[in-house]
């Protein structure tokens, strides 16, 4: 027998309620509430006929924060009338993985629905716990709903993902936001209704718009805004602009965006667009990315792409690691700016990157060439017997410093100097050697 309800059970729910914030106060109980992503909902969208058929089946769902996953996850298992058990991957080990699944598995005997799994950060499960999932996955005992803001294909096991269907979240555009911002302000029950307080036009449109797609910032800030408004009874832009904050908080220096951003910069310097590579850093600096990383990056990309068609791409790019590690923040800023304009104007040359990688792909995949007998080492005892660096030309015996001689054993060209910068110099003069080295005269 269930025992009597609490008189004051009631009011203690209500109390509890009202203490969420807004974003979670909002959340839409029904799909129809629901804004955004008709790229995976709209008519005919798959995930749309997989709620219309009641089969869920596994999923993940992927995407930034403040999005709707999770939202999502809930509004899967009522409108397809599933049973939901919730786990965070932060806080839940293997036994609260396996105690849900014995759940699960005594409803499915019992000749009730398959009940749905959702697992919020899935990415941060261990291998261990993601395989505990497997079996009762691929059996159809449970239908897995996954979260995650990582990359899904770097963060999730393999074979959890060969069983589920991926679908991506996209940013909320500034509409969709402000229809989030609009319907909070009217709503009387779980929003802001029953205040009288004013927001201007132009602070939702401040707030939709700053708060780059994530839903929960803005109706965080929208809420901050309006309930620290005291007497004012009204919010303004500035009133937005403080109660927002940081704009960059959302960015991940570990996952997505730091990765994104990285290939963004160097693809941009790689380009030869300084303003675009200057925005790139600026945007990974404000995030708080690490300075090792990016002068990292920028060392490599000296090499990479610019070589020796500007040789001093590489001793300025070393020189801004030294001066970084030696200054720190904020005033490397000044430091990574000016290299990241220097490398990015700099001619671009990749030559050096592709001699190493032929070189090393002909030493894996061709018979290994030996070393010239006459290029060996003559300097230990019984070198001499076995003919050692014997008819070896000391180079700087000959007027140019170049001897006529066969430093390979094979005709090989590895290293092209591109037309572009010093390294039109360093074809002309590897013509000249090349001559020389081979016996020709002009």
């Amino acid at each position: 027998m269930s025992p009597t309800p609490s008189l004051f059970e009631a009011a203690d729910d209500d109390c509890l309620d009202k203490a969420q914030p807004l974003a979670a106060r909002m959340r839409p109980r029904q799909l129809s509430e629901y804004i955004g992503q008709q790229q995976i909902l709209g008519p005919g969208k798959l995930l749309r006929r997989m709620i219309d058929s009641g089969r869920l089946g596994s999923v993940i769902l992927f995407g930034p924060p403040g999005t709707g996953k999770t939202t999502l996850a809930h509004l899967l298992a009522t409108e397809t009338g599933s049973q939901l058990r919730s786990l965070s991957a932060v806080s839940s080990g293997v036994k609260d993985v396996r105690e849900v699944l014995t759940w699960a598995k005594d409803l499915v005997a019992a000749g009730e629905p398959r009940p749905a799994l959702f697992i919020d950060e899935i990415h941060r499960f261990s291998k261990s716990q993601q395989d505990a999932l497997l079996p009762d996955v691929e059996s159809g005992i449970v239908s897995l709903i996954g979260a995650t803001t990582s990359n899904p294909y770097f963060a999730v096991n393999g074979a959890l993902l060969s069983r589920s269907q991926l679908f991506q979240l996209q940013t909320l555009s500034q509409e969709e936001v402000r229809a989030l911002l609009d319907r909070a302000l009217v709503d009387r029950q779980r929003g802001l209704g029953d205040t009288n307080v004013t927001v201007d036009d132009d602070a939702l449109d401040y707030l939709a718009d700053a708060c780059e797609g994530d839903a929960r910032r803005a109706l965080s800030a929208l809420e901050i805004a309006v309930r620290s408004s005291g007497d004012a009874a009204k919010v303004d832009k500035q009133a937005a602009f403080e109660s927002m904050g940081n704009r960059m908080a959302g960015y991940d220096a570990t996952g997505d965006d730091h990765y994104d951003l990285a290939s963004a910069l160097i693809k941009s310097i790689r380009g030869s667009d300084a303003d675009a590579a200057i925005y790139w850093l600026a945007r990974m600096l404000e995030g708080g990315e690490d300075i090792r990383f990016l002068c990292r990056r920028l060392v490599i990309l000296a090499s990479e792409d610019i070589g020796n068609a500007d040789p001093q791409a590489l001793t300025l790019a070393v020189s801004a690691m030294q001066a970084c590690e030696f200054v720190g923040l904020p005033e490397s800023q000044l430091t990574l700016s000016q290299t990241v304009a220097y490398l990015s104007l700099a001619p671009k040359s990749n030559a050096a990157t592709k001699a190493i990688g032929a070189a090393r792909t002909d030493v894996r995949e061709q018979q290994i060439v030996p070393v010239p007998v006459h290029l060996r080492d003559g300097h230990y005892s019984g070198a001499k017997d076995l003919g050692h660096g014997e008819d070896y030309q000391y180079s700087h015996n000959d007027e140019d410093g170049v001897a006529t001689q066969d430093y390979l054993g094979v005709d090989r060209t590895y290293y092209e100097p591109v037309d572009r910068g010093y390294e039109q110099e360093l074809a002309k003069r590897k013509a000249n050697i090349e001559r020389k080295l081979k016996g020709k005269t002009e």
